[in-house]
């Protein structure tokens, strides 16, 4: 379970060995091209400061993420599940609260109420913009090679080891590092009629899992319940938390 330690709040999966396809066929695009449907995406993603919404984010099947946020009224939560066990999150104006079934070393499975100021960096639990969104686009988005926009559909190339850390999707090395056809691997994305991103999707390839990333829900209320009787985190948690550890 030492992988769902360092994944309480993301997807996180390594690349992986054995037989798996080979390199997924990249779309060429020149830069401007490029820039233009990355703009696209980033504008795509306005809707995080402006509007409730939900996501869904999945690796291989194996870890996934579902989360409500309301960034404006202050109100999220999410349920993380991986390999059986499961993690909630709920925050309401500054306070988080967390309960898990993971065996974490010195924490017990009631509801705890976390210090933000002792959370890490890469367990991005804010409203702050630029750290608000649960499912991570932005990380995604930055790691674009190459990109064409053909209507609301947008495809091209993707380097999983710039994703980085961070909330939603994460892309870990395996013990020999990332294949190196993870530096050019496929993705597709879509928008919706109001141009918001609604799917972001990277196939299996290159020795890497496949994953995805879907936003629904638009303007939907967001109702989170204070957890009745939290006990303050113990000093053992925050640094099992996040994908550094």
């Amino acid at each position: 379970m030492s992988a769902v330690i360092l994944l309480l709040l993301g997807c996180s999966s390594g690349a992986r060995t054995g037989d798996e396809p080979g390199r997924a066929p990249t779309v060429g695009a020149d830069a401007a091209t490029t820039t233009t449907a990355t703009g696209l995406l980033k504008s795509g993603t306005a809707f995080i400061d402006q509007t409730s919404f939900r996501v869904d984010a999945d690796i291989a099947s194996q870890v996934t993420t579902v989360a409500h946020a309301d960034n404006i009224n202050k109100r999220a939560d999410t349920t993380i599940s991986a390999f059986g066990r499961v993690a909630e999150i709920r925050m309401i104006d500054n306070d988080i609260y967390m309960k898990t079934d993971m065996d974490l070393s010195g924490v017990g499975h009631e509801w705890m109420r976390l210090d933000p100021a002792r959370v890490p960096a890469d367990f991005a639990v804010s409203f702050t913009p630029g750290r608000n969104d649960p499912g991570g686009s932005a990380r995604l988005i930055n790691a674009i090679v190459t990109a064409r926009a053909d209507g609301p559909h947008i495809t091209g190339t993707i380097d999983l080891t710039r994703v980085g850390a961070g909330n939603g999707i994460n892309f870990r090395p395996g013990p020999d590092g990332f294949p190196d056809g993870a530096r050019s691997n496929a993705f597709s994305a879509t928008l919706d009629s109001d141009g918001r991103l609604v799917s972001f999707s990277i196939p299996a390839a290159n020795g890497m899992p496949n994953a995805t990333l879907r936003y629904s829900d638009f303007g939907t209320p967001v109702e989170v319940v204070r957890p009745q009787g939290a006990v303050a985190a113990p000093d053992a948690l925050y640094p099992q938390l996040g994908l550094s550890g």
